[in-house]
């Protein structure tokens, strides 16, 4: 089981947000949002920010570093992701929603974000997930395994809503990247859409503000 670091806005919280950070940060990168996302009158919430492996990236001259896969190419026009690698971290993942389980929160009360590459894996692990979650949060990412989703994919994983979103400015992840990700989902049925931000490869307070209120609908459904 990951380490993690977790707050709550309650007592017995009803819904969990799970959120995986960047390349090369930890869990508490995205910690210091919830006060400025979570409002008054939201259900109890548990926030878990999972720290990822450290492991060598290729990218970065083979230094170690926290990682939820390996990257070996900055080409966006071809696979650059370590598959055994984000597979393994679909697992990873897997164990975190059980123990939200075992805590009294199922998959359909569960919120997947992530950021960059921690958004790569929210879409691979949100996809594939046969007990889907409430919603699926992919900010400034891709998609990973592009070629082996539509295989892989479930129809609730495809049904699962989706809040995508990217930086007209991001010199990481190219806005073209983004885009092409959301069109290949919607082409596979999932309601995708990209929202665009006047940032960087970073948060906006426009994008908390959106955010803030699609998660308030989630919860109103779920």
């Amino acid at each position: 089981m990951l380490e993690t670091i977790e707050t709550t806005t309650g007592p017995k919280p009803v819904f969990s947000v799970i959120w995986l950070h960047g390349l090369g940060a930890d869990g508490h990168d995205f910690a210091p949002v919830v006060p400025e996302l979570v409002r008054r009158d939201w259900p109890a919430l548990r926030f878990v920010f999972p720290h990822a492996p450290v492991m060598p990236v290729t990218i970065n001259n083979g230094y170690a570093m926290r990682a939820w896969y390996d990257i070996v190419s900055l080409d966006f026009s071809k696979p650059r992701e370590d598959a055994a690698g984000v597979r393994r971290a679909i697992n990873e993942v897997d164990a975190l929603v059980a123990r939200e389980r075992d805590r009294g929160v199922p998959a359909n009360r569960i919120l997947l974000a992530g950021f960059s590459q921690g958004g790569a894996i929210t879409l691979a692990a949100g996809l594939r997930r046969e007990q889907p979650f409430a919603g699926l949060i992919a900010l400034s990412t891709y998609l990973p395994l592009a070629a082996e989703t539509a295989a892989e994919a479930t129809p609730k994983g495809l049904a699962t809503p989706l809040f995508m979103a990217h930086g007209t400015q991001d010199p990481v992840v190219p806005l073209a990247a983004g885009q092409k990700s959301a069109d290949a989902l919607k082409a596979l049925g999932m309601d995708a859409t990209l929202r665009r931000y006047p940032m960087p490869h970073s948060v906006h307070a426009e994008e908390i503000r959106d955010l803030g209120d699609w998660m308030t609908a989630r919860f109103a459904v779920a």
